[in-house]
């Protein structure tokens, strides 16, 4: 069997990755567009990036999972045996299942059509061309956030006049068809509808966890929120979706959609989103703990990137060549945005991506590695279940907040969370969940697309209001320890705007990749090879910056730690890092 690291310099990342890909039997499909779109980046590849992968086959590897074809697009991750929501009811829950001030009401035509297709869909009656059935999902979501912008949303964002004219012509046509559970969630108290229906107060569910969620559903459907028990009983309850031990679904799509975006709209409390942080931490057992003296838990928002460069992979290898073990983790495909993620492009790469937390634990402990990515696939089953009900949802349940805030695997030594963030207040629930965590520094980034990483780009003096781009705020332990915060661990706090311009970084739009996962490797083994220029910019400025807003060693100057990160490039040490993990992601 092949080395998977090519000790041949003259035999390139591109040139294999191209011959593995043609040598398959891999028939070439709309969806799966690697030859074509690697033909036209071979050459940039050629040029730039001189260490090389060497592919070997999927029966000596024994992954029978790992696919060769290695889509160039984000969205060709999607499994095709998930199945689709309905594209007219897709769009109203765009604007109706957010919060009381981002809610946008529905135009009398768009409520017409959509409940329409809502009650033809129960019918049976959708003609191939209007698209999927209307999933339970979606019926649990739709209904559900209508029942809570009309019981507890600020006027501007109830129902308009046009939805209340097209629930009153289609309610009477749709109580007759729809499931009682989605009867229940759209009136709950027989007191919206107006026609005197008796299921909504009546309805109870079949079963202990069906009992359980939907007591939980009153509450969140009259705009209320739950006690941290509550939240964990439901979600134990309920997951991993599938069958029980009856062979039948233990609760209804319907209740478990209406649940996660009800309290999505309602803006979780601290200890609700607490309860969705660690209901799972003990899915698989203790973590392992790593014998590290650093290391950081990266928290990327696990639908990814869609225009941006998605530079944390890159920059773990950096940090690694110092000493700042990193962990990743996320998933390879995910709703809502199904952009370009972590996974993508080490399984891209060749990389095994079936990692357990032990396994992981090793590679941070590999001298000639330091970093990990773990799946949440393999780290949280009971969670990953939920891939294909959040893209019927629609928009991010509270889940995509706590998922980022978690550690796989402990460290012997200091512990540090990283992670980004958009919406203004959620720096404070995110750095919360990190002090839950006992971690020694928490970082929070308002960087590119609400991703945790930050920009050399100058901000436009037309940048819309609220906290701008590179936002940071955190806290952190300091080297030596002075004083003492509750949980034993002293903290500082901190908040800061980075602007690159003050470390003697020129000012650049960071590159676009438009859903490239190719591009987006390409640019990462360009810089990582030393090829300057935006790439390899913003490498160094969220290398250097986290490790010096988290207090990290030997970065007490924020130049110094700008120009360790430079050596770990220019030297080579960070390329060869993930080189390294791509073959020892195998050997272990």
């Amino acid at each position: 069997m092949n080395s998977l690291l090519n000790p041949n310099p003259n035999l390139n990342f591109s040139s294999h990755l191209f011959r593995s890909s043609q040598n398959s039997s891999y028939a070439y499909s709309p969806n799966n567009r690697i030859s074509f779109a690697a033909r036209r980046t071979r050459r940039s590849f050629d040029r730039t990036v001189r260490s090389a992968v060497d592919w070997t086959t999927i029966e000596e590897l024994g992954f029978p999972d790992l696919d060769v074809r290695n889509p160039s697009i984000s969205s060709s991750y999607r499994s095709s045996t998930l199945p689709s929501p309905n594209q007219t009811v897709l769009e109203a829950q765009a604007k109706v299942c957010t919060g009381p001030t981002q809610t946008k009401q529905l135009g009398e035509d768009q409520a017409f059509k959509v409940l329409d297709t809502i009650f033809r869909s129960a019918k049976g009656e959708l003609k191939e061309e209007e698209g999927e059935e209307v999933s339970k999902a979606q019926l649990g979501a739709f209904f559900a956030a209508m029942t809570i912008r009309a019981n507890s949303f600020p006027e501007e964002t109830q129902w308009s006049e046009g939805e209340r004219r097209a629930m009153e012509t289609f309610w009477p046509l749709l109580v007759q068809v729809l499931p009682r559970e989605v009867v229940f969630l759209a009136d709950p108290e027989g007191t919206i509808m107006g026609t005197g229906n008796l299921v909504g107060p009546q309805f109870v569910g079949s079963g202990t966890a069906e009992m359980r969620l939907v007591g939980a559903l009153r509450e969140v459907l009259a705009g209320g929120h739950l006690g941290y028990e509550e939240v964990e009983g439901v979600l134990r309850d309920v997951l991993p979706l599938g069958s029980g031990e009856s062979g039948s679904a233990r609760v209804s799509e319907s209740l478990i959609s209406a649940f996660l975006i009800g309290q999505r709209m309602n803006r979780e409390t601290d200890r609700e989103l607490k309860a969705y942080c660690l209901a799972f931490d003990d899915e698989l057992g203790s973590p392992p703990v790593a014998d590290v003296g650093s290391l950081t838990h990266y928290g990327e928002p696990y639908d990814g990137n869609t225009r941006f460069f998605k530079s944390t992979l890159f920059v773990s290898a950096v940090r690694a060549c110092y000493g700042e073990s990193c962990m990743l983790h996320g998933a390879e495909w995910m709703p809502p945005k199904g952009g370009i993620t972590e996974e993508q492009m080490l399984k891209f790469m060749g990389a095994n991506t079936h990692l357990s937390p032990l396994q992981a634990k090793t590679l941070l402990e590999d001298e000639g590695v330091g970093f990990a990515y773990i799946s949440q696939r393999e780290a949280h089953p009971s969670l990953y279940s939920l891939v294909g009900l959040r893209e019927h949802i629609k928009k991010r349940p509270p889940l995509a907040t706590s998922e980022k805030v978690q550690q796989f695997v402990r460290a012997r030594g200091r512990e540090a969370i990283v992670t980004g963030f958009y919406h203004e207040g959620y720096e404070e629930s995110l750095l919360m969940l990190m002090r839950r965590r006992s971690v020694h520094s928490g970082l929070v980034v308002k960087g590119e697309e609400g991703a945790l990483s930050m920009t050399t780009k100058s901000r436009s003096p037309n940048a819309s209001k609220g906290l701008p781009v590179n936002y940071c705020s955190g806290f952190r332990s300091p080297i030596p320890a002075t004083a003492t915060d509750v949980d034993g661990i002293s903290r500082e706090n901190f908040s800061l705007v980075v602007d690159a311009k003050d470390y003697g970084i020129e000012p650049t739009d960071t590159p676009r990749t438009d859903r490239s996962v190719l591009k987006n490797i390409e640019l990462g083994l360009a810089a990582l090879a030393g090829q300057k220029g935006p790439a390899y910019d913003h490498i160094i400025l969220n290398a250097g910056v986290v490790d010096h807003l988290l207090g990290c060693s030997g970065a007490e100057d924020m130049l110094t730690a700008l120009d360790r990160a430079r050596d770990a490039i220019d030297s080579g040490k960070a390329l060869n890092r993930l080189m390294n993990y791509i073959k020892m992601s195998h050997k272990i």
